[in-house]
Formats: C-alpha cells, structure tokens, sequence
C-alpha cells in the first residue's frame, strides 16, 4: 500500500520535453524548440539527472523558450514555502520533507484523501498567489494580456510511491540532504513534519 510519494516539482525551463535524458512528455509544444528534437518520452520512475548530456545544446534549447527559464532567488523560495505553509495546514497534508531549490523542488508528501496530483496542483497555485502577494513574481516581467504572470512551475509533476517506511526514510533523507548537494544551506519548514505509524 502506498504511504507516501517523493514528488518532484520543476520551475518553467527546467526539464525540456526533448531533454536528451529523457522525459515524460509525449509532445513538442513549441516550433522553435522542436528544432532541438521530439520528445523522449520514457517510463522509467528511476532519476535520470545524473545521465550524461549535451550542455550547450540544453541551453540553446532553453534560450528559444517563450520566457526566461525561472531560476527561484532566496526571496522567492521563502515565498513558495509560505505558500506551501498555507495550503498544507489548510488541506491537513502531511508533508515530510521539502526542499526548495533554485530550478526545482523536491517533496515528501504524505497519503491524503485527494490524489497527489491535486495536492500538487492546490501547492502550486498557493505559492503562485504567495509570490503576487509578496510582488516577487520571477515573470512578473511578461505579464499576459490577462494582467496575469505566465506560470512560474513547470506542468506536471514526477512521482515515485513510496510503500514502506525504509524507503520513506530514504526519501526524506535525499530531499532534505538535496540543498547540500547544490551548494546550499540545510532547509528548515515549519509545515514539515516527521512520519508517525
């Protein structure tokens, strides 16, 4: 039975559909990045970011994008945790481990009575509102005939079920040790609580 999910959340420009390490994606929704190859749809639920890749094509790929791929500064991520914050202890999800890195974000969310995706989504849109209301917004820049900014996350999000509590304790481990890996500072959230049988 699944106990809980180590979810993957990436900014806008972080992981191309035509990413030569692969990706979920079944289509190329841009001319322009087209150009760079079609999808490379794979179903593997393994990580793929330590495969090798070419980094300058990634980039060429990136500056065709409609906007600037989002690269989170301190300020934001704060705001993106307040917003987690909010939804979490509104919606009661457990959430066991978090890290907010500049290009992506890891999780560590317990089972709850709506789908992981909805929880993601209901994520996304209070750190969304979160970062207008602190008027740090990374595309603020580019708002939309709507008066709204384009999205600052990626569609979708990359999943793994979690169904003991050793790999449970694997994943929080990974997640919280993350910002190290990149140069970063441990990180502390109040929402985040530890997994209780």
């Amino acid at each position: 039975m699944v106990i809980a999910y180590h979810v993957i959340i990436g900014m806008y420009g972080f992981w191309l559909p035509n990413d030569e390490r692969g990706s979920w994606s079944q289509f190329v929704g841009s001319w322009e990045l087209l150009r760079f190859g079609k999808a490379t749809t794979v179903d593997t639920r393994r990580s793929r970011a330590n495969f090798s890749f070419d980094l300058a094509k990634r980039d060429a790929a990136r500056s065709v994008l409609k906007y600037p791929p989002v690269k989170l500064t301190g300020l934001q991520a704060r705001a993106i945790g307040r917003g987690f914050s909010e939804y979490a202890e509104k919606a009661a999800l457990q959430v066991y481990a978090c890290s907010i890195l500049p290009e992506h974000i890891h999780l560590v969310l317990g089972r709850h009575h709506v789908s992981v995706e909805t929880q993601v989504n209901q994520l996304k849109g209070s750190a969304t509102r979160r970062l207008e209301q602190e008027a740090i917004h990374p595309l603020s820049k580019y708002r939309l005939s709507s008066g709204r900014a384009p999205k600052v996350f990626s569609r979708g999000l990359w999943k793994v079920f979690i169904d003991d509590v050793e790999h449970l304790a694997k994943a929080v481990q990974y997640v919280r040790e993350n910002p190290v890996k990149e140069g970063l500072s441990l990180q502390q959230w109040p929402f985040v609580r530890p997994f209780e049988e």
